[in-house]
């Protein structure tokens, strides 16, 4: 992050919007919109918040699986495939 380009108070956004989302868009780094000195909001291109959506997908689905092996929720490589097959072949 570029602090003197990556942080912007918001009557910056208001009269430079367009010059903000030409940034953002080429750089893809996200620009930290401020109010009275606070951060209020993070202006961000759509592919770079898509590939974080998508990231932060994956970390839940890890977290959960993490979750079932805490849980002793697992079953071996065999039953897995076993099940499989079973329903596979039952269609």
């Amino acid at each position: 992050m570029h602090i003197t380009t990556d942080i912007r108070p918001v009557t910056y956004l208001k009269s430079r919007a367009a010059d903000l989302l030409k940034q953002v868009n080429e750089t893809q780094r996200p620009v930290i919109i401020t109010q009275n000195g606070e951060p209020k909001a993070v202006l961000q291109d759509p592919q770079s918040y898509e590939n974080m959506r998508n990231a932060i997908g994956i970390l839940k689905l890890i977290a959960l699986g993490e979750e079932d092996i805490r849980r002793g929720n697992v079953l071996s490589q065999d039953e897995v495939f076993a099940h499989l097959e079973a329903k596979l072949t039952n269609e």
